[in-house]
């Protein structure tokens, strides 16, 4: 099968979509926990990992622009309409991290870092007629154009990214506590979306894409 007959699937079209969103607020606990200032393990510093994580919280800034970074990577993808960018950067920031997982023997976390890269891999050779052209050199590449993803997947990443954003700010809560039952508001919004963007979908299949 030829990648225009895969990409045009809208099977795949599908898959591809919410791949984004996967990927995209896997970075946003680690992220959101380095932009706040926080530490992002507890492991003591006798043992290689937490030194290796306290030497990266005691550099400051840059413990911050990591999780910037992160956040921007994830933030790009769920907007679908930016996701070849933000698979750019989240290729460009994983791509350290499953080498530290590997070079530091993570354990399972190298296994998850490993399936990661599998995904943006998958993503980037998704959107890869958009980057042909940055790889030619002195000649004239035409370039396909592939239908966007339609406004309601845009409109579906920006409120589970408000609400995921929202849940890490709030913090854990008591059910005694009225955080508790703002969780619980988000929690559903985050459900609801899913399952109205994707019958709307079912039920126009016209909707995964703009034509």
């Amino acid at each position: 099968m030829t990648f225009e007959k895969l990409r045009l699937n809208r099977l795949n079209q599908w898959i591809i979509i919410h791949l984004r969103y996967l990927v995209g607020f896997a970075f946003f606990p680690s992220g959101l926990i380095k932009m706040t200032g926080e530490r992002f393990t507890r492991i003591s510093v006798d043992d290689p990992i937490g030194y290796f994580f306290e030497a990266l919280y005691q550099s400051g800034f840059y413990w911050n622009f990591l999780g910037t970074a992160q956040v921007l990577a994830g933030l790009l993808l769920v907007t679908q309409r930016f996701a070849t960018l933000g698979a750019l950067l989240f290729l460009a920031i994983l791509s350290n991290i499953w080498i530290i997982t590997l070079s530091l023997s993570f354990g399972g976390t190298s296994v998850i870092t490993s399936l990661m890269m599998i995904a943006v891999l998958i993503l980037v050779i998704w959107d890869r007629h958009k980057l042909l052209p940055l790889v030619s050199y002195n000649s004239t590449i035409s370039v396909k154009a592939y239908p966007d993803p339609d406004r309601i997947w845009v409109m579906a990443g920006a409120v589970y990214a408000f609400c995921f954003i929202a849940l890490y700010l709030l913090g854990p809560t008591n059910i005694n506590d009225h955080t508790y039952w703002i969780a619980i508001f988000l929690g559903v919004t985050i459900l609801l979306t899913f399952i109205i963007s994707n019958y709307k979908a079912y039920k126009n299949r016209k909707l995964l894409v703009n034509p």
